[in-house]
C-alpha cells in the first residue's frame, strides 16, 4: 500500500467561517434531511437503525477516586449514522457535557462532529461542533413550524433564551415572517432584555420581556421552549390558545389532559420505539429513565393516553405521506430530541462549504509508506 490518506480539520472559528452559523441555510438543509428521513434513505445505530446514540451512564457512587460521577446534565454520548441522498456520508458526533464546565470557563456541552465516506470508512473531516450543533438545533422547529405552526401566526413565545434558545428564535422569525411580537421569559431578566434587544436590531418584530411563564404562552400562537435543569417549566392548559403550536427542543411540563387532546408531532418516531427496546425492562416507566418530555409521552403512549394515530412523524410530512393539522383548532404539541443525521446533514454542507473556500487545515492520518 502506497497511498496518502489525509481529512480537513475545522476549528470553531473555521466551522463558523465556512458557515455554520447560517441558520436560514441549515433551516433549508434541515427539510432536506427530513425529506430523506421520510423516504426511509438514512440508518443511526443499532440493528434497529434509529437508535439515538450511545450514552455513557455514570455512577451515583464509585469504588475508583478517579471515575467520573453522576452530575447534572454529566454525560458522553457517541450519535453514528448514515445519510444518504447527496450527501452519502457516514459519521458520529461526539457529545461531552457537565454542568460544572462553566466553573471551569468552558461551555458546558464540548462537541465534535466526525465525516466519514460511506463506502471506504476513510475519515473526510474532523471538526469543532457546537455552533455546528447550535445551529441545526435551532432550525429543527423552524422547519417543524413550517408545516405545523397557525396561519398567520402573530405572536410568538419564547421561554429560555440562552444560546439554544435564541438559535430557535432565528430559525422560527425566518420561516414564520407574520410575527409581529415576540414574547420572552427566562429566570434571568436581564437575559430576556438582552434577547429582546438582539431581536428587535435584526428582525421586523416588537420583543418584549416579560416576568411569568403564563405572559409567554396565553394569547400566543407559537410558543418556544428551551430551558435546562432538573425542574421542567409547568405551563397550565387554560393559557394554551386554540390552533396553537407548542414546540419543544426542550422539556415542559404540560398535564396528561393536553397530551391526550393535542395532534403530537415528533421528528422520529421509530426513534422512540428504540428507546422503548432499550429501557423496557428498567423500573419506574420511560419518564423515569428518559428526561424529558419525551419518556413521559412514552410512557402515555403505551398507556393508551396518547394514541399512535395521532402521532405524526415530521419525515412523513416534509415527504407529503401525511399532514400534521386535520383541523386549525387544533393544537399541536411538538417534540424532538435531536438527531445524529441533523448534525451530519448539517456537518457535511459545512464541509463542503470549507473544501470550496479553502478554509481549514489538511491534516494526514498516513501516507508515503509502504505497508
Amino acid at each position: 500500500m502506497d497511498e496518502r490518506l489525509d481529512f480537513l480539520f475545522l476549528n470553531e472559528e473555521e466551522a463558523i467561517e465556512a458557515g455554520a452559523a447560517d441558520i436560514t441555510r441549515c433551516i433549508e438543509v434541515m427539510d432536506e434531511m427530513f425529506l430523506l428521513l421520510g423516504k426511509g434513505d438514512y440508518l443511526m445505530g443499532s440493528p434497529n437503525h434509529n437508535a439515538h446514540g450511545i450514552k455513557i451512564y455514570f455512577p451515583k457512587e464509585s469504588p475508583f477516586p478517579n471515575m467520573p460521577r453522576k452530575g447534572p446534565d454529566r454525560r458522553f454520548m457517541a450519535l453514528v449514522a448514515y445519510l444518504g441522498g447527496r450527501f452519502n456520508i457516514c459519521g458520529e458526533k461526539w457529545y461531552g457535557s457537565n454542568v460544572a464546565n462553566r466553573e471551569k470557563g468552558l461551555p458546558r456541552s464540548i462537541l465534535t462532529t466526525l465525516l466519514n465516506d460511506a463506502d471506504t470508512g476513510a475519515p473526510l473531516a474532523f471538526m469543532a461542533g457546537n455552533t455546528l450543533s447550535s445551529t441545526r438545533t435551532g432550525a429543527i422547529p423552524a422547519v417543524g413550524a413550517r408545516y405545523a405552526a397557525p396561519k398567520d401566526a402573530k405572536i410568538l413565545g419564547a421561554i429560555g433564551v440562552g444560546v439554544i434558545g435564541r438559535s430557535c428564535l432565528r430559525g422560527l422569525l425566518t420561516v414564520l415572517p407574520g410575527i409581529e411580537e415576540v414574547r420572552v421569559y427566562d429566570l434571568m431578566p436581564e437575559a430576556a432584555k438582552s434577547c429582546c434587544s438582539f431581536l428587535e436590531a435584526n428582525f421586523p418584530v416588537k420583543a418584549v420581556p416579560v416576568d411569568t411563564l403564563e405572559g409567554a404562552v396565553r394569547d400566543c400562537d407559537v410558543v418556544n421552549v428551551v430551558t435546562s435543569g432538573a425542574v421542567s417549566p409547568k405551563l397550565e392548559d387554560e393559557w394554551f390558545k386554540e390552533g396553537m403550536l407548542l414546540s419543544l427542543p426542550a422539556s415542559a411540563d404540560v398535564s396528561t389532559k393536553m397530551m391526550s387532546e393535542s395532534k403530537i408531532l415528533v421528528d422520529n418516531w421509530k426513534m422512540y420505539e428504540a428507546y422503548a427496546a432499550e429501557l423496557r425492562d428498567e423500573p419506574g416507566g420511560f419518564a423515569k429513565n428518559l428526561s424529558g418530555i419525551c419518556g413521559y409521552m412514552m410512557d402515555l403512549e403505551q398507556q393508551g393516553v396518547i394514541k399512535r394515530e395521532d402521532i405524526v412523524e415530521l419525515g412523513d410530512v416534509v415527504a407529503g405521506k401525511t399532514q400534521v393539522r386535520t383541523d386549525e383548532k387544533q393544537r399541536v404539541i411538538f417534540i424532538m430530541d435531536g438527531m445524529p443525521v441533523e448534525d451530519l446533514a448539517w456537518g457535511y454542507e459545512i464541509y463542503q462549504n470549507a473544501l470550496a473556500r479553502g478554509i481549514g487545515t489538511k491534516l494526514n492520518l498516513w501516507g508515503g509508506y509502504h505497508s
